[in-house]
């Protein structure tokens, strides 16, 4: 049983999308977990009042039909503030996403949720923190040998090497699957596989533009995040003068250069 002074509320989000600024919440799943050991559970759809993407639909099952008819967060914040009140918060990867993007809510309901005197507990951080994903534990758990002289170019090179013919000595044949548990493919001894895998849904390097499932181009940024790139220069040509001028990579303007020109000659 944990040890607590104060309640534990562990929460996840799942939203719009990623960008804290403009993305809502479609659900929210909370458990609160009593110093005494007892444990309450909450879970319900919230209407974003904005369309949600399909990119994120697809991910998360939540859609439009879904959320029409339940309440906005606006409407369920303050008795959600008042249940939270005197809590401290955890979750997984909360601290880059969740908090942000619950206190952007409570702001947007003008509730005055403050977490500053919360204990905030992120499993991720801590996980990360703990198992280390660095080269030299990289060489160490799929290599077994101790990485010696780390940061030395030659040295990191030639373990990175190492590591990557032990992986898929290790992994070949395997499925892989994404974060969501979407399958991806099965890993091969194959480079192109492999890219196809890890990197196949990148336009540009930058990841401002990437392949939706059907392998058509969409922003992956902003206020046109998940709109077709093409649709997106046909109906606001100025955007793409606004990126070209912009500080975005010089790769990321050549690729969306071809775009344009493949579609508009």
């Amino acid at each position: 049983m944990l040890n607590l002074k104060n309640p534990l509320v562990v929460f996840d989000l799942e939203t719009t999308g990623t960008n804290v600024s403009h993305d809502r919440i479609v659900e929210i799943a909370l458990i609160k977990v009593m110093p005494d050991g007892s444990v309450e559970e909450k879970c319900r759809k919230i209407n974003p009042t904005i369309p949600i993407p399909l990119e994120s639909s697809l991910v998360h099952g939540i859609y439009d039909e879904d959320v029409k008819d339940e309440a906005t967060f606006k409407q369920v914040a303050k008795s959600l503030a008042q249940w939270l009140e005197g809590c401290d918060l955890a979750g997984f990867n909360i601290l880059k996403f969740d908090v942000p993007l619950l206190v952007e809510e409570f702001l947007r309901a003008d509730v005055d949720f403050e977490v500053s005197q919360k204990k905030l507990i992120d499993a991720q951080k801590l996980f990360h923190m703990m198992e280390k994903r660095n080269l030299t534990a990289a060489f160490k758990f799929y290599c077994g040998k101790d990485l010696e002289n780390a940061h030395s170019a030659l040295a990191d090179t030639q373990a990175t090497y190492e590591v990557l013919k032990a992986q898929i000595e290790k992994y070949e044949g395997e499925e892989l699957t994404d974060l969501k548990g979407e399958k991806l493919g099965i890993i091969e001894n194959d480079m192109q596989v492999i890219h196809q895998l890890t990197n196949g849904k990148m336009v540009d390097l930058a990841g401002r533009m990437v392949f939706d499932n059907d392998g058509q181009e969409i922003f992956n940024f902003g206020k046109h995040k998940g709109k077709y790139v093409s649709d997106v220069l046909k109906a606001e040509p100025g955007f793409y003068d606004w990126m070209m001028k912009g500080d975005f990579p010089l790769d990321t303007k050549r690729k969306l250069t071809q775009i344009r020109l493949r579609n508009f000659g």
